[in-house]
């Protein structure tokens, strides 16, 4: 009794060719390709990196106090992710959910800092349409956005699978797959953050042109 009791709490042993799980698998190759989508874009970026020929430029926009805050927003709901499913393997459902739970939260006030921040950028007058340096931050960080608003939607129903017991120790895979997607999400934003926020953000008008003027 005690036995079986032990035993259907934890996951069937699944053999493949890879030694992997397919699902965790196909999980990496998303990820693998996502690393090639967001480096294109990321490459744009720096390619095209102070080349605007109109304001307003990195040096008079961008705040980094600002966005410091909401990247280590982002960077806790990692910490929480991790707990989250130690927490479902665990068996402890209760901790489990709220910290899935955490992640949902931390998740969505990044996203309230990036609307925050979209939303004095286009007050400031910066637009996809202003100039190359508005075109490429704001599908670069747009696109990272859409990640983002991906995972707080399945953390969101990982938290409610957990809430019911739908999410167990024998189906921990569930939640640690979702997670393989929101660290990756974590680790381009930091990359993000580098080459947008912290090396751009001297960068001025090219030689010649003078500095946006405001009215």
């Amino acid at each position: 009794m005690t036995q079986a009791a032990a035993t259907e709490h934890h996951a069937p042993v699944e053999n493949t060719s890879t030694g992997l799980n397919n699902r965790k698998l196909m999980m990496w190759a998303f990820l693998a390709s996502d690393v090639m989508f967001f480096g294109a874009f990321i490459a744009t970026y720096l390619v095209y990196r102070g080349k605007s020929l109109v304001g307003p430029y990195p040096s008079e926009i961008l705040d980094i106090p600002l966005t410091s805050v909401s990247t280590f927003v982002l960077l806790v709901s990692s910490l929480a992710m991790v707990l989250g499913l130690h927490y479902v393997k665990e068996g402890q459902k209760n901790k489990a959910t709220l910290w899935i739970l955490a992640v949902v939260i931390l998740g969505a006030i990044f996203m309230g800092f990036q609307f925050y921040e979209f939303r004095e950028f286009a007050h400031e007058g910066l637009t996809p349409r202003t100039n190359i340096f508005g075109t490429t931050f704001f599908i670069l960080t747009g696109i990272h956005g859409a990640h983002v608003t991906i995972g707080v939607f399945w953390m969101a129903f990982m938290a409610y699978s957990s809430h019911t017991g739908a999410l167990r120790q024998d189906n921990a895979l569930d939640l640690e797959i979702a997670g393989l997607y929101w660290h990756f999400v974590d680790i381009v934003w930091i990359v993000i953050f580098t080459v947008i926020y912290l090396i751009s953000f001297s960068d001025g008008p090219p030689p010649g042109v003078g500095p946006t003027i405001v009215h």
